[in-house]
């Protein structure tokens, strides 16, 4: 078989590959991540690159493009996703991070970490107490607390006999929850005890977020966010579930999300002086595809009538099992799921926010890819899922960004002379726009007669002037905002509203009857929830009701990897919720066409929006 070398710039990273292979599939080999929202089906048009050299047939989409001989590619920046890895608080401003000790005290969870360290000093065995090594060391952390089930693995078995000999018998075991017993992870010479962290990650199907925690003093060391790798091979779960299904598709998949997290993980360990052998575990939160394609598990049936994922509740694993890099006998958690597109990032959400145990109904909206509704008190919960795909999360659009340094997050125009006041994160210069961004752009925009309540753009000025994508709007020099980006935010807004009308429909209650709205996602402080309201995103109600969350999903992780009892709660959450699916509702697409206006077709639902 013709092989041949393609160099991809400005990395000079090259990767020989056989015939007829395409671009984006040499560049996924290479290491190269290009923009490829569609999974290489050709139609979303975000994998341009330029051929320097070579023949190939075709020189504009990656995807399309199939290699015929040694080549060099350059990726220009606009087809690049952002790998940068990013702290937090630039992500999700100041009210992403929960203070951990605070949350556990208010929800009444007791400290106690998936992995624990107990220092031990045992007594030398003699003629009169010479029980074996192995019940030794159990009988010494029983007297420190009971443990219905204790097991440990052959691994630390073989090397115990000597290792408690030469650390003249005092030494710190590491103690794991592992599904319904509690596992010796590692016995160490000496007392490590005071060097015990974990990681809780929450694995978006576009960003992924994750935090560095001291299991000792409940504290977060740190918190990075990075886009998920998984990204080159479709922006949505269902583009990744097809891709999985192709040959080694779900391997690129499952090492994708790895290496992100690897990279992560490195980062934050680095930067806080900490032993990688002294992370002794990790807690996940994700939809349900992506914690299927964290373990390498076969998504397909996801998809599919009548929708079955192989497992909602999966089991504690070594994390090396996933190929993550922290301890080697390390333990991977993942918070339970609800069914295919209700998954542990809800179960989390609902978690973190207090909603399970509100006296008031009460309703949970995770803005995301993938977002999730979840309605319901202490006596009930029902949730749904609604692909509003990544516009709100930056990604998709024209300028779209994630909501980091320079990200245009508020917008003011005059209406007399349509002058643009932008507004970004750290003052910085702008160099695109995020999610908060783009629903002050829209709402300005209908306010200033831009725009008409279907989305098209028909003021005459010279800030409006036509491209390839319809008619486009001119925020600061190329920053602009055209038809088909209006479109995109119009059809996510709609998936999301009438996702929460119809569920509060189904249960035969009036949106007036939700007393608190919990609003997740990556908004931080900075959505304007009057903007919200005026393009129809959320339901129009008194402004006192809502409240901003933040990544709610890490927000759980974080309680459950420090907490045993937020563990059961978590477990509890999952099996309590029902879920619905709107697919089978008759009057869901009625909801959903009515809502593809600015704010909506039936205005009486948002009396107060005037414009």
């Amino acid at each position: 078989m013709d092989k041949f070398k393609v160099t991809f710039l400005p990395e000079n990273k090259t990767i020989e590959v056989a015939k007829d292979t395409t671009i984006l599939s040499a560049a996924i080999s290479a290491g190269v991540s290009i923009n490829s929202a569609c999974g290489g089906d050709g139609v979303c048009g975000k994998c341009k690159v330029k051929i320097k050299s070579g023949k190939a047939e075709q020189i504009h989409l990656a995807c399309q493009s199939p290699v015929h001989s040694d080549l060099e590619v350059e990726v220009p920046p606009e087809s690049r996703l952002d790998e940068k890895v990013i702290e937090l608080k630039d992500l999700y401003s100041a009210s992403e991070d929960i203070d951990a000790s605070k949350a556990l005290k208010d929800q009444a969870f007791k400290h106690s970490p998936l992995s624990a360290k107990f220092f031990l000093k045992l007594p030398k065995p003699n003629l009169d107490d010479s029980i074996s090594d192995l019940e030794r060391l159990y009988r010494e952390l029983r007297k420190l607390q009971s443990f219905p089930v204790m097991q440990t693995g052959l691994t630390n078995i073989r090397q115990l006999g000597e290792l408690l000999r030469d650390s003249d018998w005092q030494v710190t075991v590491t103690l794991g929850k592992r599904n319904d017993t509690v596992e010796i992870v590692l016995v160490e010479p000496g007392d490590t005890s005071g060097k015990n962290y974990g990681m809780a990650f929450d694995i978006g199907t576009t960003t992924i977020s994750g935090q560095l925690v001291d299991l000792n003093t409940m504290q977060v060391l740190g918190t990075k966010a990075s886009y998920n790798k998984q990204a080159s091979f479709g922006s949505d779960v269902i583009s990744r579930i097809i891709y999985a299904h192709e040959e080694g598709g779900l391997e690129k998949l499952h090492s994708a999300v790895i290496e992100t997290m690897n990279h992560m993980i490195h980062e934050l360990t680095t930067e806080h002086n900490v032993d990688l052998n002294d992370v002794t575990c990790m807690l996940c939160a994700g939809n349900t595809t992506m914690m299927h394609l964290l373990l390498s598990v076969d998504p397909t049936y996801i998809r599919k009538e009548p929708y079955v994922p192989t497992a909602n509740f999966l089991p504690v694993v070594r994390a090396k099992e996933a190929g993550v890099n922290i301890n080697p006998r390390g333990l991977l958690s993942c918070v339970p799921g609800v069914s295919s597109y209700v998954g542990g990032d809800t179960t989390s959400g609902v978690l973190s926010s207090g909603l399970y145990k509100e006296e008031e109904l009460s309703i949970l909206i995770d803005i995301g890819t993938n977002g999730e509704i979840c309605l319901g008190n202490k006596d009930f919960l029902v949730a749904c899922a609604a692909s509003a795909g990544p516009a709100f999360e930056g990604s998709g659009l024209t300028c779209g960004m994630r909501a980091s340094r320079g990200a245009i997050q508020e917008v003011k125009i005059n209406p007399k002379d349509l002058k643009v006041t932008p507004e970004t994160i750290g003052n910085a210069k702008p160099v695109g726009i995020c999610g908060s961004g783009y629903i002050d752009l829209i709402a300005e925009m209908l306010k200033a007669g831009i725009i008409d309540k279907a989305g098209k753009i028909i003021a005459e000025n010279e800030r409006v002037r036509v491209s390839d994508m319809g008619k486009e709007f001119v925020i600061v020099d190329d920053i602009v905002i055209n038809e088909a980006d209006i479109e995109n935010l119009k059809r996510a807004k709609a998936a999301i509203y009438s996702a929460g009308a119809i569920l509060v429909k189904h249960m035969g209650l009036e949106m007036d009857a939700v007393k608190k709205i919990f609003i997740a996602g990556g908004f931080g402080t900075s959505l304007d929830v009057e903007k919200a309201i005026e393009i129809g995103l959320l339901p129009d109600l008194p402004r006192k009701r809502f409240k901003f969350i933040g990544n709610s999903s890490l927000a759980g992780a974080r309680q459950i990897i420090l907490s045993v009892d937020a563990q059961k709660c978590a477990d509890e959450i999952a099996r309590k919720i029902t879920y619905f699916e709107l697919s089978v509702d008759p009057g869901y697409m009625d909801q959903y066409m009515a809502a593809l206006f600015f704010p909506h077709t039936d205005l009486k639902r948002f009396p107060t929006v005037k414009f």
